[in-house]
């Protein structure tokens, strides 16, 4: 008689014997593996000012781009999510193709940097980034690529700096027009969620309850669709290294400072300031009419975080005579990792930068 369920289960039919060894395989991905290694990319810090960092990549490729490209990411995140694994790299794929990369790392705020405001990261640290990027690159112009939110920020900051030489703008799954966002628009209407009373009681917003938020505008399949699918795939060790990789990038987010979040919600959310041209950044009026660098605007068609139509709308906003809108078949964090990224947005993205980059 089987004595315990390693040898009870070799007495049952092959298909519940898969179910039982995929469920173990499931528990161990989930309480006993290790945290997956990210950033694989070897950098340089090129400068600091507080808790920010610029960076520079380290490759034995040769540098074949004479313009050099900086990448902001969303304040919300941690820098490796544009340079997760070896192979899965948006940052590893471009030095691989002779670029000069740069990113500014917006390091961890904490409860003393509740009182950062989005004018401060716009006027104070990305215009410095960049003129350190000039002079270490010895070069005349820069180009820069912002992700998400990162991107929406990067927009305001070239509209607010015209006399900063950038010759190219990437943006992907960034958000320009808040006026339909579906459910986010429903949880942030002011009628029912009260900005004030949430950042002067917290302070800083924890990344659990941003994270939070996500979910719940696709709850069922954010909240247990992976699960299900860890289980479903468990015997697929590929699956399990990418289900790790993208597990550590949604629960390991960082505190937004209360001032920014402030901003973040009641301008962009609440009142969709910045495509009606209303937005404020320390005294001065945003006009997106100022930006005339060449354009790569790319959106998701599954992200339901930088809705398309939300992406597109920047395109009758801004001055550029080279501009482009592509909606690619992705969401929006796979449009920076997984399959899809590697055969379609790395690519994208170093073609159209390629023909303008020397």
């Amino acid at each position: 008689m089987p004595t315990d369920w390693n040898e009870l289960i070799e007495f049952t039919p092959q298909q519940y014997k898969e179910m039982f060894q995929r469920a173990v395989r499931a528990s161990e991905v989930l309480t006993t593996d290790a945290e997956p290694e990210v950033g694989p990319t070897p950098k340089e810090l090129i400068w600091t000012r507080n808790k920010t960092k610029l960076y520079r990549y380290i490759s034995e490729c040769p540098k074949k781009h004479k313009i050099p490209l900086l990448l902001v990411y969303a304040l919300i995140n941690k820098p490796y999510v544009l340079d997760l694994t070896k192979g899965g790299s948006l940052v590893e794929y471009l030095v691989n193709r002779g670029f000069d990369v740069y990113l500014l790392d917006w390091g961890e705020p904490g409860y003393e940097d509740r009182n950062m405001k989005l004018d401060d990261y716009i006027m104070d640290y990305i215009p410095r980034a960049v003129r350190k990027v000039l002079r270490k690159s010895n070069v005349d112009e820069v180009s820069i690529l912002g992700y998400c939110m990162g991107g929406t920020i990067t927009s305001i900051f070239a509209a607010l700096h015209p006399e900063l030489p950038i010759r190219n703008l990437i943006f992907m799954t960034s958000p320009f027009d808040f006026e339909k966002t579906g459910s986010y628009g429903a949880m942030l209407d002011e009628r029912y969620f009260n900005i004030d009373k949430v950042v002067d009681t917290l302070g800083v917003i924890p990344p659990e309850m941003i994270d939070f938020g996500n979910k719940m505008i696709n709850p069922m399949a954010t909240n247990y669709g992976p699960f299900i699918s860890l289980y479903e795939r468990a015997d697929n060790e590929n699956f399990i290294k990418s289900f790790k990789l993208l597990q550590k990038w949604l629960n390991d987010g960082i505190q937004f400072p209360g001032e920014a979040y402030r901003q973040w919600i009641r301008d962009f959310y609440q009142n969709n300031k910045l495509i009606k041209g209303e937005m404020v950044i320390r005294g001065k009026k945003v006009n997106l009419e100022n930006i005339k660098a060449n354009v790569l605007n790319l959106a998701g068609k599954n992200d339901l975080i930088a809705q398309p139509h939300q992406v597109e709308a920047l395109m009758n906003a801004i001055s550029s005579e080279d501009k482009e809108y592509r909606c690619l078949p992705v969401g929006h964090t796979s449009i920076t990792f997984g399959s899809q990224a590697v055969k379609i947005t790395y690519p994208t993205i170093a073609e159209w930068l390629e023909e303008r980059s020397n």
